[in-house]
C-alpha cells in the first residue's frame, strides 16, 4: 500500500518539481519503492573496476542513506545529500544506529551549497526525476563537484522500462548527448535493473563517466 501511495505522489509533481518531503513522510523507508539495504551491485562492480581505495564520495539523493552507509562501512569517506530534511534525518539515524561514520547534509543539487570536490559522485535515482529543462543545471552542478580525473556513477531508468514519467526514461544515446558539451566523458554504459521493492525490478542504465 505504501509503495502505491508513494508512486501516486511521484505521478503528481508540482510545476517546480516533486515534493520530496511529502514522499519521505509517507511511512517507513523500508517500504519506499527504491529502498535497497545492500550496496547496489552495479555500484559494487564499478568500485571494483576502478580499483578505488579511500576516495571522497558524494551520494546524491541519498534517501534513507543505504548506499552511503554501505560505502562508509567499507572505509570510504562518504557524504550523502538529499533535498528532503526528513530523508537526511532518517539516513543519519540509520548510520548512528549501525555505528557507521557517515555525513549527511540537506542540499538541492540544482542549487547546491556544497563546498569542495569529490573523487566519485554516485547518483542512484536523482537525475531521472528531473524534467528535461532542469538537466543542464544538474550536469553543471555535478561537474563542478567532481575533481579532475574523478568519476560519476549514474544509475537511471532505461527507456525500455514500461511506464510513464516520472521517473524519466533514458537511452544510452540520451545520456551521451546530455554530457557531450561537459567535461565528462562516458566510459561505459550497461543495461541492468533498479533493485528495490518493485516486482519486477525496473530496467535501468548504469553509466560510468570520467571528468577530464
Amino acid at each position: 500500500m505504501h509503495i502505491a501511495v508513494t508512486q501516486a505522489v511521484l505521478m503528481r509533481p508540482e510545476p517546480q518539481g516533486l515534493d520530496w518531503e511529502a514522499v519521505h513522510r509517507f511511512g517507513p523507508a523500508e517500504r519506499q519503492p527504491w529502498f535497497y539495504p545492500k550496496l547496489d551491485p552495479d555500484m559494487a562492480w564499478a568500485f571494483h573496476l576502478l580499483g578505488v581505495r579511500v576516495p571522497a564520495i558524494l551520494d546524491l539523493g541519498t534517501g534513507p542513506g543505504t548506499q552511503a552507509i554501505e560505502l562508509a562501512r567499507r572505509g570510504f569517506d562518504v557524504t550523502g545529500t538529499d533535498i528532503s530534511a526528513t530523508a537526511v534525518a532518517e539516513a543519519q539515524r540509520r548510520a548512528t544506529a549501525m555505528g557507521v561514520a557517515c555525513k549527511f547534509v540537506q542540499d538541492d543539487i540544482l542549487h547546491s551549497q556544497l563546498d569542495g570536490q569529490f573523487d566519485i559522485v554516485i547518483d542512484r535515482g536523482c537525475l531521472h526525476v528531473f524534467q528535461p529543462v532542469q538537466r543542464p543545471e544538474y550536469v553543471a552542478a555535478v561537474v563542478k563537484l567532481i575533481r579532475s580525473g574523478g568519476h560519476l556513477l549514474l544509475k537511471c531508468f532505461s527507456s525500455d522500462s514500461p511506464g510513464s514519467p516520472p521517473p524519466y526514461r533514458f537511452t544510452p544515446a540520451q545520456v551521451v548527448e546530455l554530457f557531450r558539451a561537459s567535461a565528462m566523458s562516458v566510459c561505459d554504459i550497461r543495461f541492468g535493473h533498479y533493485q528495490g521493492q518493485m516486482d519486477p525490478p525496473p530496467r535501468a542504465l548504469f553509466c560510468v563517466l570520467r571528468k577530464s
